[in-house]
Order: structure tokens, then sequence, then C-alpha cells
């Protein structure tokens, strides 16, 4: 199954979500009104459309996600690359790397994970 679009500020409220669920409507609409200053309906038409989109769900008055924070990353980060790279990850990385300072540790932990994916494993 394909992972749904999140949207700018719907990864925001996501964020929230993903550090709080399970959670009830009324405290996710607390909290997206202190932390992103939005209104009580803005949340239940954010829960809504990300519910009908199956990015969450909303059940006996308890709102848990569908989709996982690394699931919404990853599917950002292939769309990233296949648009502004033509498919390209050495090219994504020569340019994201090209005005980064990496440091040591940065690039050891890079390199295990390349050679975990050589090995056969999982990132």
């Amino acid at each position: 199954m394909e992972t749904p679009k999140i949207f700018e500020s719907e990864y925001r409220f996501c964020l929230i979500l993903w550090d709080n669920e399970p959670i009830s409507p009324a405290e996710l609409c607390r909290l997206c009104q202190e932390q992103l200053g939005w209104k009580r309906t803005t949340t239940y038409t954010v829960i809504k459309r990300l519910g009908e989109r199956g990015v969450l769900q909303n059940n006996n008055g308890t709102v848990t996600s569908l989709v996982s924070k690394e699931e919404a990353q990853a599917c950002e980060i292939d769309e990233l690359v296949e648009k502004k790279f033509e498919g390209s990850l050495p090219a994504f990385v020569a340019a994201f790397t090209k005005h980064q300072n990496i440091s040591e540790a940065e690039l050891d932990e890079v390199q295990r994970m390349i050679d975990r994916i050589r090995k056969g494993g999982s990132q």
C-alpha cells in the first residue's frame, strides 16, 4: 500500500500526534492550539481529512496514526529525489553534502548503513 501524501501543515500536526498518541481529540485540539495556533474546528477538520486519506484513525474517542513518522519521511525523500534529482540518489547525496558540515561520527554512521545494506540487511 502506498503511503498517503502528508502536506506541510498536516505534517506539523502529525508531529504532535506522533509524540502524544494515543490521544483524545480534545487533547489534540489543545496541543494544536498551543503549538500551532489552530482553532478547534481546524484541528477537527485535519483529523477528518487525514482519517479519510488513511493517515490516522479516530476510534472511540482515541486518535492514533496509521502512518509512522519514518514512513512519512521516507515518502517525502522518495518524492524529492524523483522530482528534483531525476530519481538519482547519488545526485541527491552530492547536492546534500555539498554545503553541509558532516562530522566524522555522521560519516561513520552513514558508512555503517551502507555496509548493512550491502550485506543484505535493513538500514
